[in-house]
């Protein structure tokens, strides 16, 4: 579980974060949702340790990663898991070599132990085979995949996700949106999805925090997103007469 309470950050006379609390519950896809320049991705940026807040607590598992030190902050991020928004695997590295990336970094595992835990994540997300491939051989949904396998590789306890579905067709993104959440509930990780996919918030949104002008706006459940009445969370989620008719299709079919 990660505990956010009153996270606070301006740069220069701009406050980009007005005192957010939120909690994001082990086990579940916990969905962060807003408008560009809402302030979600400085909020990510806070959560895993990339800049520092002015005020505040975030709390992993009641470790509060604002008062770490580098030494710290470093040993905590072995237990967390990234999948970035446009991958960030090495071009020169096969996809074994790519999973097997942090494993080289943070472990002493054998090369045989090594082999084997890079072989089963490439196995839960369907790439068996792929180990000798280099990421220009392959298409934008299987380096999604690759790049979810590296995020799982060191087991983690916490997974962030920036975008997961930005730039795949809407079939491949379906298929991304189930890995995670199987990925999620199969090894009971705190997960933590940034996204702009209305897709996504209805399938595998756990819970959903709604970030509006540095502000914790609203948050609620899949369910309850199809029945509010915040009317900056509607023109977000469904901002034409088309996206409202499918909302009150989607209301009446989940009753």
């Amino acid at each position: 579980m990660i505990e956010v309470i009153g996270i606070e950050k301006s740069f220069q006379a701009q406050r980009v974060l007005k005192g957010i609390d939120v909690t994001f519950e082990k086990g579940q896809c916990n969905l962060i949702i807003g408008k560009s320049g809402a302030g979600k991705t400085v909020f990510m940026s806070c959560l895993v340790g990339l800049i520092q807040p002015d005020n505040g607590q975030i709390l992993f598992d009641n470790r509060d990663i604002v008062k770490m030190n580098h030494t710290e902050k470093s040993d905590l991020r072995r237990e967390v898991g990234m999948l970035f928004q446009k991958n960030a695997l090495f071009d020169s590295m096969t996809i074994e070599e790519n999973v097997r990336f942090p494993l080289d970094m943070f472990t002493n595992m054998s090369a045989f132990e090594k082999k084997e835990r890079v072989d089963f994540c490439l196995q839960r997300v369907s790439l068996m085979g792929a180990n000798d491939k280099y990421p220009s051989e392959i298409s934008g949904g299987m380096m999604k995949r690759v790049a979810l396998a590296r995020a799982i590789v060191l087991n983690p306890k916490y997974l962030f996700c920036d975008e997961p579905n930005s730039g795949l067709d809407p079939q491949t993104a379906i298929v991304i949106d189930n890995l995670i959440k199987e990925i999620t509930y199969e090894f009971n990780i705190t997960t933590v999805v940034v996204s702009h996919d209305m897709n996504s918030v209805i399938e595998i949104g756990d819970y959903i925090n709604f970030i509006y002008q540095g502000e914790l706006w609203w948050k609620g459940d899949k369910k309850e997103i199809l029945k509010t009445q915040n009317d900056e969370l509607n023109n977000f989620v469904f901002p034409s007469e088309f996206m409202k008719e499918i909302k009150e299709v989607l209301r009446e079919g989940r009753g």
